[in-house]
């Protein structure tokens, strides 16, 4: 192949590229879900300057969701209220996300009963939180057709979860709390701390006067 025709092809390549990729980019824009579009249209509520990256991931519910102002949710996160598409679940909101949040591309935020994201909470991708478990008391009944049961979760303003922490129902983190990658979330947790573990465990605390010390680990039980 003579130099002048692999110059050509090199140029074609190129070409191809920045279209593809130009035509990706006007597509995310066009495709994003922001207050003015009918898609932000359909929540509870959506604050100004907020947005839902696209590809989305599952959206239905959107009627019992808000969003504050000044909040980026990443592209294919799941944002769901209810069991299914088109139930009714009443009057009042069940998913509340605050003003400044930034939800991590992959995530999943599931709700059926309550959660409550306070302002300026940031999470890593693919983080998932949920209000509902699966009920287990009958065996004889399949586990997936049993009645769940729901509990609240609530996850304070100026906290941070990591890579693919997982919330379970019931779930009360507070104020500025550093969740470690990877974590499995449950129980109450208080404000200025850092948790880490499975399940989820202070590790650091702020203390006035001493600032952020290591918590000595909790004794174990004999055998």
């Amino acid at each position: 192949m003579s130099a002048a025709v692999s110059a050509f092809h090199r140029y074609r390549r190129r070409v191809a590229w920045r279209a593809v990729h130009g035509l990706w980019r006007a597509v995310q824009r066009a495709g994003a879900i922001t207050p003015g579009t009918p898609g932000g249209q359909k929540f509870a509520a959506f604050g100004a300057g907020s947005i839902i990256g696209f590809p989305t991931g599952a959206l239905y519910g959107e009627r019992w969701i808000e969003i504050g102002a000044e909040t980026m949710i990443g592209v294919q996160v799941s944002l769901s209220a209810g069991m299914v598409p088109g139930q009714d679940l009443g009057g009042i909101p069940l998913l509340r996300i605050g003003d400044r949040c930034l939800i991590g591309r992959g995530s999943h935020i599931v709700a059926h009963y309550s959660i409550v994201i306070g302002d300026d909470v940031y999470t890593g991708p693919y983080v998932y939180i949920t209000d509902q478990n699966h009920g287990y008391a009958d065996p004889a009944i399949p586990i997936g057709r049993q009645w769940p049961s729901n509990a609240a979760v609530s996850i304070g303003s100026g906290s941070w979860l990591g890579a693919g922490v997982i919330v379970l129902p019931g779930a009360v983190i507070g104020r500025n709390v550093v969740v470690a990658a990877g974590s499995v979330v449950r129980g109450v947790v208080p404000d200025c701390c850092v948790i880490a573990g499975v399940p989820a465990r202070v590790v650091r605390e702020y203390v006035t006067g001493n600032g952020w010390t290591r918590r000595a680990p909790a004794p174990e039980h004999p055998r």
